[in-house]
């Protein structure tokens, strides 16, 4: 899953999802009960093969559920799911509901005689493989304190054991974020190993967009709602975002080719590379000897996004089913399926059967989106109108708990079309506050398209009313009666979802109209920042330049990090920040400066003065260049707006 994704802007928000307050209570409307009671009218609720494999091999759980920091704050509740027992609740898809009894329980689990996963300990799993001398840990979560957790409760009830080697499957945190929890329990020249690209992937992507991407991912984690049958159901591929400490291991060794094997503490294990899939960099890999496959974040307990809400690279649909009809024949074989999220399935035909179900939804949305795409239908129209076949859309694993074929569609037809669909009216659309006022009047005023919305929602046409007020409110962002009723409609369509992302994001806009918009702690992942090359660290900051300020000044500036090892140039003219690598010709000053030292510096306002008078860094020539600098860098607002102007 991409939290990576989890991306440095939401490091520091995930703390939330723990303590928000309540949001206000709302019964689902009878439209709303209907719609939901007509939607599952075809499912196979009487499969109960879900259950079945989740629940095999249990082992025990946390007496405590909640995981705490070094200072006692909670991080993790291992039982947040608790509340999802018996029939749904009017405010929560059943599908959805389902789904979440399914996913919501915690503890550790033995899959095979040498393999354990602890799951519910955080968005993803952990697998404890047993080598001749020690543990192989498998992508440990996103915290340090969560991959403890999970260690402490698989010493305890089968091994206390040192750390043989580590695999992070892909380069999302949610599978490297708790490495620091095995620093000291890693035997000597214990391997690291992960797909090719992965360590640029890790800790670079995302980060120029990290602080917008940070912000909408709130929305779509739900990070400030409460779990429960009003509130967040999760995030379809797991409960929630741990909180806590992230860190990094470095890999040791990336893995370029699909067949690569390995023996690793006495484990026989054979990898398939899978990039451009649900990540830049991600591998599938199987113990032949035991005839167990695990398919990483290829294959899930729910459909995928091709592309997430909170914006990302946009993944490759046709790639990833290419992975997946690989991987079929790969693992040909396999008795026993694990993956990184969700549970795992067991029975060389079941495994076989829902590798190609699962292939053939992202071939289906791939190659039905394209056709459409060439009959001339755009993003929307096909979005609006492509649905799964029905051998396929009853599987639970191909539902929209996670991804959705909505915004699937619009994703596939972005990877080949871009956002513009053709028509010259797209080519520069009035900004949304400027369009608002202009509708707003064209319909006959605000208390006009107020009435219009009220009729919409006692009709139950909820979507018609979000768009309504919507433009309302983006008329004038003052009225409140627009905002109230706006709040209920998402409420309404939250309800009805069966994508526990929608969900959030629905209920998170509504929580923002009544209450406005949380502060933010944009400084999270400090321990991912001071992994950026500075070559990196230079292309965030040439988006953080304002030209306004820097108007028509220049200056050429050199950096020496003796630490690193590297020397690089700086220099801003017209505007913009380009860098080199390299000390070049017609450098104002070179300031020699430990990394960490200059980062603590840029991001958390740490004065450099201190290390120039103790003689830990010095500037050679103009020290007044680094000053105009900093003045011409902007901050990026962690809390902006999204559903007011």
């Amino acid at each position: 899953m991409r939290l990576a994704a989890l991306h440095l802007g939401l490091l520091g928000s995930a703390s939330l999802f723990l303590f928000a307050q309540p949001a206000v209570a709302q019964s689902a409307s009878d439209a709303t009960q209907r719609a939901n009671l007509a939607a599952i009218s075809e499912l196979p609720m009487a499969d109960r093969r879900d259950f079945d494999f989740a629940s095999r091999g249990f082992v025990a759980t946390r007496v405590d559920p909640l995981i705490r920091d070094a200072a006692g704050k909670p991080v993790w509740d291992t039982a947040a799911f608790a509340f999802a027992k018996g029939a749904a609740p009017a405010s929560v898809h059943p599908s959805l509901w389902r789904h979440a009894q399914v996913l919501g329980k915690a503890g550790l689990f033995k899959v095979t005689d040498r393999i354990w996963q602890v799951r519910g300990f955080d968005v993803a799993n952990i697998t404890f493989v047993r080598g001749d001398k020690g543990w192989i840990v498998v992508d440990p979560l996103t915290a340090t304190e969560t991959a403890a957790a999970a260690y402490d409760l698989v010493a305890a009830k089968v091994a206390k054991l040192p750390v043989t080697a580590m695999i992070y499957t892909h380069s999302h945190v949610d599978h490297f974020g708790g490495a620091g929890a095995f620093a000291g329990l890693m035997a000597k020249d214990a391997p690291i190993l992960a797909p090719q690209g992965f360590t640029r992937a890790a800790v670079s992507e995302n980060v120029i967009a990290g602080p917008a991407m940070g912000r909408r991912a709130g929305y779509q984690f739900g990070l400030g709602l409460p779990k429960g049958p009003d509130g967040s159901m999760g995030s379809g591929i797991g409960m929630g975002v741990a909180a806590g400490t992230r860190s990094l291991l470095p890999p040791t060794r990336e893995i370029s080719e699909s067949g690569t094997e390995l023996v690793i503490d006495g484990v026989r294990i054979r990898f398939q590379v899978t990039p451009g899939t649900e990540a830049p960099a991600e591998m599938n890999f199987g113990f032949p000897d035991w005839k167990v496959a695990d398919l990483a974040e290829n294959a899930n307990a729910t459909q995928h996004n091709i592309l997430t809400p909170r914006g990302a690279v946009i993944r490759d649909a046709k790639a990833w089913a290419q992975g997946l009809t690989e991987a079929i024949d790969f693992f040909a074989g396999s008795e026993v399926l694990i993956t990184s999220h969700g549970w795992p399935r067991f029975g060389a035909d079941e495994i076989t059967d829902y590798l190609a179900k699962h292939r053939d939804a992202y071939a289906f949305l791939h190659d039905q989106t394209v056709r459409l795409m060439n009959k001339g239908l755009t993003g929307p129209e096909i979005a609006a109108t492509l649905t799964l076949p029905p051998a396929l859309a009853k599987q639970w694993y191909d539902r929209p708990y996670y991804g959705s074929y909505s915004f699937n569609a619009r994703a596939v037809y972005q990877f080949y079309m871009g956002w513009y669909d053709g028509n010259p009216v797209h080519l520069a659309p009035l900004p949304p506050e400027t369009g608002g006022k202009r509708y707003v009047e064209a319909m006959g005023g605000a208390m006009r398209v107020k009435a219009l919305a009220q009729e919409a929602f006692a009709k139950g046409d909820y979507a018609w009313t979000a768009e309504l007020l919507d433009k309302v409110i983006f008329a004038d962002s003052t009225d409140t009666d627009a905002k109230a009723l706006l709040a209920r409609t998402y409420r309404q369509l939250a309800y009805q979802s069966e994508n526990a992302l929608w969900r959030n994001m629905y209920l998170t806009g509504a929580d923002e109209l009544e209450h406005g918009v949380a502060a933010s702690d944009p400084t999270g992942g400090a321990a991912l920042v001071s992994q950026l090359p500075p070559s990196d660290l230079f292309d965030v900051l040439a988006v953080r330049l304002d030209p306004a300020k820097a108007g028509d000044g220049a200056v050429t500036l050199g950096f020496v990090f003796p630490d690193k090892d590297a020397h690089h140039t700086l220099s801003v003219a017209n505007g913009v920040l380009i860098h080199r690598p390299g000390l070049r010709e017609g450098r104002q000053a070179t300031l020699t400066v430990r990394y960490a030292d200059l980062l603590a510096a840029l991001f958390s306002g740490q004065p450099l003065a201190a290390k120039i008078a103790s003689g830990e860094a010095k500037i050679e020539g103009d020290p007044a260049g680094f000053a105009r600098l900093i003045g011409w860098l902007d901050k990026p607002d962690p809390a902006f707006n999204i559903v007011t102007p």
